[in-house]
């Protein structure tokens, strides 16, 4: 009977948790990425390479102090997908990160390798000569805080 009683508290101890867990959830959706910038930083034509940094204004306009664990990404040029990309920090612990206070917008930036083929050939001209190109990302982005954590669907266009 006690051992019943035990099960029973800390099954009820654990829903609690659960409950006040999802409460911040509305306040991690309200997380806005967009797509910052994309500079070409190295181009390796003898590989048919390009390094790019890939720039995203994370923006926090609720009251609580979030962060991003990763971010992964398809990087669209002139509407045609290019690749996909990540940006990640699970390997540092929560403390470590990059904190986004309430009202605060913060830069997260990820290396992307563009490669050559024969698919997205004008577009990796188009970029490796720095032409006008429009530039767009959609992805998921996982957002934390001290209790709970979502994944959170974006996307942006740049250009």
């Amino acid at each position: 009977m006690v051992i019943s009683a035990a099960f029973a508290g800390l099954f009820a101890m654990l829903i609690g948790f659960y409950y006040y867990a999802g409460l911040g959830n509305p306040d991690l959706e309200k997380v806005q990425l967009d797509l910052g910038s994309v500079k070409v930083l190295e181009v390796n034509n003898v590989d048919q390479r390009a390094k790019l940094q890939v720039i995203f204004l994370v923006s926090n306009p609720s009251e609580k102090t979030l962060t991003v664990s990763s971010i992964h990404y398809e990087l669209l040029v002139n509407g045609k997908i290019v690749g996909n990309g990540d940006y990640s920090a699970e390997d540092i612990s929560l403390p470590g990160r990059a904190l986004i206070l309430a009202g605060e917008q913060i830069p997260y930036s990820s290396i992307f390798n563009l490669v050559y083929t024969n698919h997205i050939a004008e577009e990796y001209s188009a970029v490796t000569n720095n032409e006008d190109v429009i530039y767009a990302v959609k992805g998921t982005a996982t957002i934390k805080s001290a209790w709970t954590e979502i994944d959170k669907q974006f996307e942006s266009t740049l250009g």
